[in-house]
């Protein structure tokens, strides 16, 4: 369910009071549009499938996985299928042990995506117990599937850059340092994320 557009242009106004870099980067590249994703398996997998490879790659394994499986691509029909069918749409080895390891979890009931904690870091952990799911696929999700408003996915490169020029930093910060930098944005640190994003899309650059 995401952000909506209201809640961004409302935490991104209030950022731009506090913070130089991102009235100018409004004044450069404007309010983002929101990113939506449906909360659930179809989402997680979809991040699982997008793992180290381009959009595009993600998108072409995507859409043979569903033309084999259906329409968001049920667990049930993807724990039905065998390693060479998976492997005919583009998974590898390990992504297909991600992704029945996940199938799995969701057809038992093991995994609850309908009950997550409440707190988000509580979240996070729970999520990144699922094989396959580290920080930034949890940070994702509950960003985009669950429009958390203070997930702040540090150790995202784009969101790096991005923090890199909305500061006018000599060198791209790492993921322990673009979380400190990031402290000050709470409680609107997901806005903050999608604007990043945004802003790395669309050439800010500060000047």
């Amino acid at each position: 369910m995401g952000l909506d557009t209201g809640q961004l242009k409302s935490a991104l106004d209030t950022l731009a009071q506090q913070e130089a870099g991102f009235a100018k980067a409004l004044a450069h590249s404007g309010y983002p549009q929101p990113r939506h994703r449906a909360p659930g398996f179809e989402t997680l997998l979809r991040t699982i499938m997008g793992q180290q490879v381009s959009v595009a790659a993600a998108n072409s394994i995507w859409n043979r996985l569903e033309a084999l499986l259906g329409d968001g691509c049920p667990p049930e029909r993807l724990l039905a299928q065998d390693f060479d069918a998976l492997r005919g749409c583009g998974l590898s080895r390990q992504k297909q042990s991600y992704a029945r390891s996940l199938a799995e979890l969701c057809v038992s009931g093991d995994l609850q995506l309908d009950a997550l904690p409440s707190d988000d870091e509580a979240a996070i952990s729970y999520l990144t117990q699922v094989k396959g799911i580290g920080r930034w696929s949890a940070e994702i999700y509950l960003l985009f599937a669950e429009g958390r408003s203070d997930v702040w996915p540090a150790g995202d490169l784009a969101v790096q850059e991005a923090v890199k020029r909305l500061l006018s930093l000599p060198e791209r910060p790492g993921e322990k340092e673009t979380r400190a930098a990031a402290q000050g944005w709470s409680p609107h640190r997901g806005a903050a994320a999608v604007f990043a994003w945004h802003i790395y899309a669309t050439g800010f650059e500060a000047i």
